[in-house]
């Protein structure tokens, strides 16, 4: 079964990507979703965060104090590395028994969609092929001000934090190009689907 690696920047369209691919019979696994589930309320990570950056981190409903712990991990890179200490095993785990239990259920192949697949180092050597979800950083920005409800320079913070568009693009085997309409997007992804069943 074909292992697929999706990346791409913050607002580049990743989840519209593994949205459509998984009509298509994909199955996927989103790290960014396990990320979530992993530090929201009673998640694995809560207590080992809780230990080693203390309450104040931790929100009243018990989950993961996201906003204070973004702004951190962008001031404090060795914070950013004790919390991906404790999370990236975390993800992994879990990523490989969804892996496993999709694979089972008979899908086509498998997308594990990774936002800083790239900057991991490590996803490189498990996947067989990567795609990047390519867009200019100017519709980024737009886009993720518009969904987060982040002012400019956060948004510009959080890319900077990331591999470049040209990083990205040097490793991957396909793109994909998500600046269009939604049409022309399923028409680029039917595409990257069939090219996925020949490997």
């Amino acid at each position: 079964m074909a292992l697929i690696g999706l990346t791409g920047g913050i607002g580049s369209g990743k989840t519209a990507v593994s949205d459509l691919l998984a009509k298509l019979g994909a199955g996927i696994v989103d790290t960014d979703l396990i990320a979530h589930q992993i530090t929201a309320a009673n998640g694995v990570a809560i207590s080992a965060i809780k230990k080693h950056f203390g309450p104040d981190f931790i929100a009243a409903d018990g989950s993961l104090n996201r906003e204070k712990m973004r702004s951190l991990v962008f001031t404090k890179p060795e914070a950013r590395k004790s919390l991906e200490a404790i999370t990236h095993p975390l993800i992994r785990e879990e990523s490989s028994r969804q892996a496993l239990k999709l694979s089972q259920e008979g899908a086509r192949y498998l997308v594990f969609v990774v936002p800083l697949l790239i900057e991991s180092g490590s996803w490189m050597t498990l996947i067989d092929r990567l795609v990047v979800v390519d867009c200019p950083e100017e519709v980024q920005i737009n886009r993720v001000m518009q969904r987060s409800n982040l002012p400019r320079e956060d948004v510009e913070r959080i890319l900077m934090s990331q591999a470049t568009r040209v990083e990205r693009l040097k490793h991957a085997d396909m793109v994909i190009e998500n600046q269009g309409s939604l049409q022309d997007l399923e028409v680029e992804v039917q595409s990257l689907h069939q090219k996925i069943l020949q490997i």
